[in-house]
């Protein structure tokens, strides 16, 4: 990374009233990120070790969360406070070289995830209506493209369709938890550390890998950047209530998930095997409602997902690159991959963990400059990170880059 910075982008502004549309925003943002921690990948995972291991993968949803839950409060907290995006930063102080590196990865980024949110909603449109896995596919980028498109009195449609489709996971996975009836003791177990043999260890790491988004890390610090302007506050304030929201998405994300898993503890391991197994078990062992509901969630998730993927491309070129590129381009391109793979006959399931590795390794490169420049005084003022947040993000990095290393060996051992 380039030593010269760009001048100070710390800003201060004195108190004035915040305003509605500043609230709105705000809580969106926050309430977007946290689509991304429910997406068709966050299910693959979450039913397996549910279904294979019981509750005692829950305190890995958790920690994995908090993990997200820090680092969703640093990129809003760049773009809060600074005025501008994580790869508007990356362009400003990167040498060329390590600007194009950047961009491309996080472009890949984005066609990974798009590829496991097109997956995802093409079986879930198989599972509810028998629909073949390329024309659903086909009709899930049709469907994100209207849903781009929707306006109402000049606003766009795009986040209430994003809150519903957050909302829909959120009541499928809570009727079917109420439907598991499972002790409270049983529960409470899952929250105790521990894993049991290398498969534990294998969807133990899984989790955390579906868990924190790269592309949604770009995402937020772009949403949160005119925040300021808007809401007329001073930054100590600002960042007070995007602590306070992000806590709060966040929390609601992990519930999910959380359910996800304890709804899945009710299967066998043999009906883990892939999504479509999970949703028959869940039919077989609750009753056909709860298989319906596993695949409406998915459904609702995917289209979220999707959605929110594109607005992350467009982030992500704009910043990078100073290009502005329309919405439905984006959708277009992204696309692409997803439908080639289908169209070749590849293992659905296969797609969405080969996308879930690639992911993996797009989480360090999303967090080492996000790190650098919240650590900065040049760059935050005094909302420059504490040796103790450092400290935290340092040692999730190793992680991570372990878990990089470990789902890499796993996968080459087989």
């Amino acid at each position: 990374m380039s030593s010269s910075p760009a001048p100070d982008m710390a800003r201060t502004v004195q108190a004035a009233p915040i305003s509605r549309r500043a609230v709105g925003t705000t809580m969106g943002s926050a309430l977007i990120a946290a689509v991304a921690y429910i997406d068709p990948g966050n299910f693959a995972t979450n039913v397996t070790a549910g279904a294979r291991f019981g509750p005692m993968l829950v305190w890995v949803v958790v920690a994995a969360s908090a993990v997200g839950l820090l680092v969703q409060y640093l990129a809003s907290k760049l773009g809060l406070v600074t005025g501008r995006s994580l790869p508007e930063h990356c362009r400003e102080r990167m040498p060329s070289w390590a600007r194009v590196g950047m961009w491309l990865q996080a472009e890949l980024v984005v066609i990974m995830t798009d590829l496991a949110e097109v997956v995802g909603g093409a079986i879930a449109l198989h599972l509810l209506f028998g629909v073949p896995m390329l024309a659903g596919a086909t009709a899930m980028v049709l469907t994100s493209l209207a849903v781009l498109g929707l306006k109402v009195n000049g606003y766009s449609l795009f986040r209430p369709v994003v809150y519903a489709g957050l909302a829909t996971v959120a009541a499928a996975f809570g009727y079917q938890v109420l439907h598991a009836d499972l002790g409270a003791g049983e529960l409470a177990s899952g929250l105790i550390p521990r894993l049991q043999g290398i498969d534990s260890a294998y969807l133990a790491a899984g989790v955390v890998g579906a868990t924190v988004m790269p592309h949604v890390v770009y995402l937020h610090s772009d949403m949160t950047k005119t925040e300021l302007a808007v809401s007329g506050r001073a930054v100590p304030e600002l960042l007070r209530r995007s602590r306070r929201e992000i806590s709060a998405a966040m929390l609601v994300a992990a519930s999910i998930n959380v359910c996800i898993m304890l709804a899945a503890t009710t299967l066998g391991a043999q009906q883990a095997g892939s999504l479509a197994d999970a949703h028959a078990g869940f039919a077989s062992v609750m009753g056909a409602a709860a298989g319906w509901a596993f695949a409406l969630a998915l459904l609702a998730s995917s289209l979220a997902s999707t959605c929110v993927g594109v607005y992350s491309g467009q982030a992500i070129m704009a910043g990078f690159l100073r290009r502005h590129v329309s919405a439905w381009l984006l959708r277009c391109v992204s696309a692409v991959p997803a439908l080639a793979v289908l169209a070749a006959g590849v293992d659905p399931t296969a797609a969405l963990v080969l996308s879930q590795v690639a992911l993996s390794f797009g989480i360090p490169l999303a967090l080492a400059p996000l790190l650098w420049l919240t650590s900065s005084s040049t760059v935050m003022g005094s909302a420059a990170n504490t040796s103790l947040t450092v400290g935290a993000i340092g040692t999730v990095l190793g992680l991570v880059i372990g878990l990089n290393v470990f789902l890499t060996g796993s996968l080459l051992i087989g």
